[in-house]
């Protein structure tokens, strides 16, 4: 497996080392880099042809060249069981503290008719040549019947920690400093089995420790047979079984932790299949956001003193613009509309529009999804996986939205898999920003990654290739796919912040660069998508502009600071307490 880059150099993660890294090379490197169960026929509607406005492949299918399979093994026939429809997420990660994004491939049993198979996920440490080798034998991972993972720092010792949330008792894993890994739930006091799909690491008490929020699925019976609106065998809908509890868990700071959902309030079931944590109400604490499957989502805003209320309905954002609760799976948040405001973004169940939320005043919000331009293109499609990324570098956050079915449907053009799994695949989605939150189907322009027809689940975002922009992961029911970025122009220059609390991310903290005469904010953030981990680190196209006036950071316990940074097209770690107080 050949090179044909140099390398930029991707040290300075701790205090102590240099804190700018790059410039990155321009040069590509080969990347060597629901669930509401629809009607068959009825339930697909044929999309309108999108314009093909790029000239060129934005991305590359690089899966082959990094050493991956994208469906390893033989496929054999589902059972309708409901847990191994849903599928697992992916995670993008330094696992091994080298400079390189590794890979984590959450797996489920396939088939999972017997909801008592356990396997282990894949995890892969990416070399200094690009490849991505398979390292699960020796990673210390054990086995479960996985669906999704949240990454972070949870001992604050500058490695990161992994807790796969299952179907059955979730697992939390310690880095061992090495790209190693030990058990360690029940020493940390970890005693979840119910059916976790998503979890996110979160400072929510700003006592400098990673505290963690477990969203939970539905209370499940597999004796429970559904059918079709044929009266074949088909999965059961999700509000064929009662909604469950979400969890919060409060790092005690000696490598324990302690259930406090009750004391919390977290009190108010549902059937969450992402998160996304964000300080949606600007008062300085961080709120948690919860994208539930075919009910009103959960907003949960931070009261400051270690409680929370649940505001969704208040807020505007557990309902469609209709008034209709929808089948959210994946979700994000970003500025989309680069008015300063975070937003949010979620994947819905076939013939339901995915659905944009634009933030107003007072942490208030309203579905602007139609005039966004979001809303006809997705309405053939199941979307899971999701997330906003600049991909072209103009300065405005762009979509992308992994596709896949829940139920027997329409057979989709390159659908490959066997007549079992026909029905289930799906191709892609990709949006591009226009300005002000205005965007463009380029999904015909974005082959391979649009034009994978898989069943699509998880997604993550990450510069793999160390070129500066943010390549795809994409999880799918049965193996995983990696999609370089070809997509910014020569001359469209780029800056990658890494905001650091000590030895860890600043999970929670937004980064604001200022130049070229704008003002562009990111959200610090992995926890995202559907079930699924991205790299957390903060990165902005910057288009024409070739210098950076400076970086604004509001931390996560609000303290705010202003940076110097020279240069563009690298990578800056700046740390909490090192810049220019913001009055």
């Amino acid at each position: 497996m050949s090179r044909s880059f140099s390398r930029a150099d991707r040290s300075g993660h701790r205090r102590g080392s240099p804190r700018f890294v790059g410039p990155g090379c321009r040069g590509r490197r080969a990347l060597v880099l629901a669930v509401a169960v629809a009607s068959p026929a009825a339930c697909a509607p044929e999309p309108e042809a999108p314009p093909a406005v790029e000239s060129g492949p934005l991305f590359t299918d690089v899966t082959a060249d990094v050493g991956l399979e994208s469906s390893p093994g033989a496929l054999p026939d589902g059972t309708y069981a409901l847990p191994e429809i849903m599928g697992g997420g992916v995670a993008l990660f330094d696992m091994d503290d080298d400079g390189d994004l590794d890979l984590l491939q959450v797996r489920t049993p396939i088939p999972g008719g017997d909801t008592t198979a356990r396997v282990r996920s894949r995890l892969y440490r990416q070399n200094p040549d690009g490849a991505l080798v398979h390292v699960t034998a020796e990673s210390g991972l054990g086995e479960g019947y996985g669906q999704g993972v949240a990454v972070g720092d949870a001992d604050n010792d500058g490695d990161l920690d992994l807790y796969l949330a299952n179907y059955g008792p979730d697992a939390f894993y310690r880095n061992r400093g090495d790209g190693t890994f030990e058990d360690a739930t029940r020493r940390a006091g970890f005693r979840d089995d119910a059916w976790s799909v998503a979890a996110a690491f979160v400072d929510y008490d700003r006592d400098g420790d990673l505290d963690l929020f477990v969203v939970h699925y539905v209370d499940y019976d597999p004796d429970q047979e559904c059918t079709g609106l044929d009266g074949g065998p088909d999965y059961c809908n999700p509000l064929a079984y009662e909604g469950t509890l979400e969890a919060l868990y409060r790092n005690n700071g000696d490598g324990t932790f302690a259930d406090v959902s009750a004391a919390a309030g977290i009190n108010k079931p549902g059937r969450g299949l992402g998160v996304v944590c964000a300080d949606f109400t600007g008062d300085g604490w961080v709120d948690i956001y919860v994208a539930n499957d075919s009910e009103a989502n959960h907003l949960w805003v931070n009261r400051g003193d270690g409680t929370f209320a649940e505001e969704a309905v208040l807020r505007g954002a557990a309902f469609n613009a209709h008034g209709e609760p929808e089948a959210s799976m994946g979700v994000d948040a970003g500025d989309a509309d680069g008015d300063g405001r975070l937003d949010l973004f979620m994947t819905h169940l076939v013939r339901e529009k995915n659905t944009l939320y634009f933030a107003s005043d007072g942490g208030l919000f309203g579905d602007r999804t139609v005039e966004a331009g979001l809303a006809q293109a997705s309405l053939p499609f199941t979307g899971f996986g999701t997330g906003f990324f600049d991909y072209d570098h103009d300065g405005d956050l762009d979509l992308a939205v992994v596709n896949g079915g829940v139920g027997r449907g329409r057979v989709w053009p390159g659908a490959e898999r066997g007549a079992f799994w026909n029905p289930l695949a799906e191709p892609n989605l990709l949006f591009r920003n226009e300005g002000g939150g205005r965007f463009t189907d380029v999904s015909r322009s974005a082959e391979p990654f649009a034009g994978a027809v898989e069943v699509g689940r998880g997604l993550a975002f990450g510069d793999l290739d160390d070129d500066g922009d943010l390549d795809l992961v994409m999880g799918t029911l049965h193996g995983v796919r990696v999609f370089r970025n070809d997509a910014p122009p020569a001359g469209a220059h780029w800056l990658i912040v890494r905001p650091m609390i000590g030895v860890r991310d600043a999970i929670g903290a937004e980064v604001t660069v200022v130049a070229g005469g704008r003002r562009t904010l990111r959200l610090a953030h992995a926890a995202s998508s559907y079930a699924s981990s991205s790299d957390p680190r903060t990165h902005f196209g910057l288009g024409a502009a070739n210098r950076i006036d400076r970086v604004e950071i509001r931390w996560p316990d609000d303290v705010r600071e202003s940076f110097a940074v020279a240069g563009v097209d690298r990578v800056v770690t700046l740390w909490k307490g090192e810049g220019e107080p913001i009055r």
